[in-house]
């Protein structure tokens, strides 16, 4: 049996997942997530190594969506308060994004991984 490719799975599962919730917000990001790990499974193939793509597709974009509130804080307190605002507003954007990246990242790592198990046994 050949074995796919579990990081090509996790990339491509991550794309999946990320236009979806894009095109359609709201219902999208569950609907993506699913797709996504989906996809992911059906690439890298295998139970196991679907699941673990789909979930690793699930929780890069928790962990994007952390950098990217950290980076927004930043600015944020940056342009309101100087060096010092910068300096809180990245702070509570760092501990924003953590809580986002716990959260959500394994809320949808979760999701992710049962499409990846899914796609990962149809590929099997």
């Amino acid at each position: 049996m050949a074995e796919g490719n579990l990081l090509g799975g996790t990339f491509v599962g991550f794309i999946v997942t990320a236009l979806l919730a894009w095109l359609f917000p709201g219902i999208g990001s569950v609907i993506g997530h699913v797709v996504g790990g989906f996809v992911a499974g059906l690439v890298a193939r295998g139970i196991m190594r679907g699941a673990l793509a789909g979930f690793l597709a699930g929780v890069l974009g928790g962990i994007i969506l952390a950098i990217l509130i950290a980076i927004t804080g930043g600015l944020i307190g940056g342009i309101l308060g100087g060096i010092f605002g910068g300096l809180v507003g990245a702070l509570a954007g760092l501990i924003g994004g953590i809580i986002v990246a716990l959260a959500a990242g394994l809320v949808g790592g979760i999701i992710s991984a049962v499409g990846g198990l899914i796609g990962g046994v149809l590929r099997g």
